[in-house]
């Protein structure tokens, strides 16, 4: 059996991730005549037809598939081998960061202020949607995705998924005119709630919550992201369901003020790595950091146990 052509394999790769002859070609600055001589050779070569070919679009045979499986984790080792060893010759160190869209800034920028301002490392951050992040993680083009939804391994992926840090989820809003402690049972039903969307983990963990103590608070606004749910809860006027993290700055300073935790509902952040060859020191330095205590930041009202840090 001949040895396997790299170059056609890669050029099968780019075929089967573009999903079009066109756009593949265009990327590779080739011809498509010469694109598809290539894969053509590479079929011959394998033995199996690779494409099912139609006259708008491509789609993998069986054997396609397992092709494509393999040519990924080929050149996802290559990509990892360039990074590890660029990385050992130059004096920085590069970690490449990808962090689902929706998690909150303040915890990111909580768990990477030890790393800041070292000359010695080179902090590269991306912000996408999950699926997405995980296939550069795949490609070795990231090095961890932060989340706050835990990632499962199958049988193509090798994921290790990490729980960092467990937030209570609070009941957060404008300084309270009442001494009393905020009750949940009492107040919540009359007070107008900011909450996540109905994607979050949070939002459901709470509706289960409200269902089994048989309360129907008013929702105002549902908020997917939570930048704007932070903004939201400063200006509103409302209360708002959300990790106290998110609104950390606003809770030291007395704009907003923590009512009440809310039991056994807790946003949960995790890190998820692929497993390596090569150990990437600075990653497991972020991965080791000690848990701490969260400072106390409500106000004298209010009745509550400090939570997990995510700092």
């Amino acid at each position: 059996m001949r040895r396997l052509n790299f170059h056609h394999l890669h050029y099968f790769w780019a075929v089967a991730k573009e999903g079009n002859l066109t756009r593949a070609a265009e990327a590779l600055h080739v011809s498509q005549s010469a694109l598809s001589t290539q894969i053509r050779v590479l079929e011959d070569q394998l033995g199996h037809p690779l494409f099912i070919r139609s006259s708008r679009s491509l789609r993998l045979t069986e054997a396609g598939q397992l092709v494509l499986d393999y040519a990924e984790t080929i050149f996802a080792l290559g990509s990892e081998l360039q990074n590890t060893l660029h990385n050992a010759r130059e004096a920085n160190q590069t970690l490449r960061i990808g962090a689902v869209a929706t998690l909150s800034r303040n915890f990111q920028e909580n768990l990477l202020r030890p790393f800041l301002g070292r000359d010695d490392l080179v902090l590269v951050l991306e912000s996408g949607g999950v699926d997405e992040l995980l296939e550069r993680l795949a490609l070795h083009k990231l090095d961890v995705v932060l989340t706050n939804q835990a990632v499962s391994a199958d049988s193509q992926r090798t994921w290790q998924c990490r729980l960092l840090h467990r937030q209570p989820v609070c009941l957060i809003g404008p300084p309270r005119q009442d001494s009393r402690p905020f009750d949940l049972h009492r107040d919540l039903q009359q007070a107008r709630l900011i909450v996540p969307g109905r994607s979050s983990d949070v939002r459901s963990q709470f509706e289960v919550y409200c269902n089994g103590q048989g309360l129907s608070p008013q929702i105002c606004a549902e908020v997917d992201d939570m930048a704007m749910l932070r903004l939201l809860a400063r200006d509103s006027g409302d209360l708002a369901l959300l990790p106290a993290v998110v609104v950390q700055d606003e809770l030291r300073s007395g704009t907003l003020q923590l009512y009440a935790e809310v039991p056994e509902i807790a946003e949960r952040f995790y890190a998820v790595t692929l497993q390596r060859q090569f150990r990437l020191s600075i990653l497991d330095e972020l991965l080791g950091q000690p848990r701490t205590q969260t400072e106390p930041l409500a106000g004298p009202a209010v009745a509550t146990e400090p939570g997990d840090s995510a700092a």
